[in-house]
C-alpha cells in the first residue's frame, strides 16, 4: 500500500512537473522575442560613446534597453555604409535600423554636436515600434495622426513624401520617430507614452533643435544675401546703363562745343560768355558724372564683398552638408 501511494505521489508531480515545462515552453515561443532582447541586453557592452549619447538623449531605462539589445554602434563611413542603403543620391542618411540592429554615422564636426544622439533616439524608436503590439500601433499611431496636422512644416512634408515614395508602408513608423525626437510639445497623451522610453524628451528635441539651428541660419544668411545681389545687380546694370547714355551725350555735346569754338567771335563778349558758361556746364557735368562713376565703383565694391560672403556661407554650407554624408570620403594625402 505504501509503495502504490509513493507511485501515486510521483505520477502526480511528474504530471504537475510536466505541465509547468509546457506551460514554460508555450511562454518561451510566446515571448521569444522578448527573451531574445533581454540576453542581447545582457550581454551588450555600451561603447563609451554609446553610453554618452544614452546619458545626453535623455534615456530612459527602457530607451537604453532598446538601444542596447539593438546592438547599437557609431560607425566611420566604410561600415556605417555597409548596413545602411542610401536610397537616394541627394538624401543622406545618420543611421539606420537594420535586422533589428542600429547604425549611426559617426559625425566629426562641433558644429553639429547632438546630431548623432539625435540619430540614436530616432533609431532606438524604431526599434520600440518594432516590438509594438499591432493593437498598440494602432492606438499610437491614431495619436500621430492626430498630432501630425498641427505640427506639420513643409520640411516635415517633404521628408514624408521622401518616405512614402522609398519606405511605403512605413509612414507611422517614421512619424514615430520623427515627432519622439524633433517636436518639443506634443499631446500629452503622445507625451505620456514617449515617457516609456525617456526620462526627459525635451534634451533630445533641444538637440535637434541647436543643430537645425545651423543648417537654418545658414539657409536664411544665404537667402538674404541672394536678395541682396540680386537688387544689386538690378541697380548696378540700371546705373551704369544711364551712366554710359549720359557718357555718350556728354561726349556728343563736348564734340559740338569744341567744334564751335573756332566760330566763336573773341571780340564779342556775349559769344565768348555763351561759350564759357556752356564749357562750364559741360564742366560741371563731367563732375556729377565722374561722381556717378564712383559711385558705382562704390556699389560694385560692394557687390564684390556680399558675393564673398555668399561664397564663403556656401562653402560652409557644403562642408556641413559633406560632413554628414558618408559617402563623401577624405581626399588621399600625400
Amino acid at each position: 500500500m505504501k509503495t502504490k501511494s509513493n507511485s501515486r505521489g510521483g505520477a502526480v508531480v511528474s504530471s504537475i512537473i510536466s505541465v509547468l515545462l509546457l506551460g514554460l515552453s508555450v511562454a518561451a515561443v510566446l515571448n521569444r522575442q522578448a527573451i531574445y532582447d533581454q540576453w542581447n541586453a545582457w550581454q551588450y557592452k555600451p561603447s563609451a560613446a554609446i553610453a554618452n549619447i544614452s546619458a545626453e538623449a535623455g534615456l530612459s531605462d527602457t530607451g537604453k534597453f532598446y538601444l542596447y539589445t539593438s546592438d547599437a554602434t557609431v560607425d566611420t563611413a566604410q561600415t556605417f555604409n555597409a548596413n545602411c542603403a542610401r536610397l537616394e543620391a541627394n538624401n543622406a542618411i545618420l543611421g539606420c535600423y537594420a535586422n533589428r540592429k542600429i547604425y549611426i554615422y559617426d559625425v566629426n564636426n562641433s558644429e553639429l554636436n547632438g546630431i548623432e544622439e539625435v540619430t540614436a533616439a530616432h533609431e532606438m524608436l524604431h526599434a520600440a515600434w518594432d516590438r509594438l503590439s499591432d493593437g498598440e500601433k494602432a492606438k499610437i499611431g491614431a495619436m500621430l495622426d492626430a498630432e501630425y496636422p498641427k505640427i506639420v512644416t513643409p520640411d516635415l512634408a517633404s521628408r514624408m513624401a521622401y518616405y512614402s515614395k522609398n519606405e511605403p508602408g512605413e509612414r507611422l513608423n517614421e512619424l514615430h520617430s520623427i515627432l519622439g525626437t524633433e517636436f518639443a510639445n506634443l499631446s500629452p497623451d503622445l507625451e505620456q507614452y514617449y515617457a516609456r522610453y525617456f526620462t526627459d524628451r525635451q534634451k533630445v528635441t533641444a538637440l535637434h533643435a541647436a543643430y537645425s539651428a545651423v543648417f537654418t541660419s545658414l539657409d536664411a544668411q544665404s537667402k538674404a544675401l541672394a536678395s541682396e545681389l540680386n537688387a544689386l545687380v538690378t541697380k548696378i546694370n540700371a546705373d551704369v546703363a544711364q551712366y554710359n547714355a549720359a557718357v555718350t551725350s556728354l561726349s556728343d555735346q563736348i564734340d559740338a562745343l569744341n567744334a564751335s569754338a573756332s566760330s566763336v567771335d573773341r571780340t564779342s563778349v556775349a559769344e565768348v560768355n555763351a561759350y564759357n558758361t556752356k564749357r562750364a556746364e559741360l564742366l560741371a557735368q563731367v563732375d556729377q558724372l565722374n561722381a556717378t562713376r564712383a559711385a558705382i565703383d562704390s556699389e560694385v565694391s560692394n557687390y564684390k564683398t556680399k558675393l564673398a560672403q555668399y561664397n564663403q556661407l556656401v562653402i560652409h554650407s557644403n562642408q556641413l552638408t559633406a560632413s554628414i554624408d558618408s559617402t563623401l570620403t577624405s581626399a588621399p594625402s600625400l
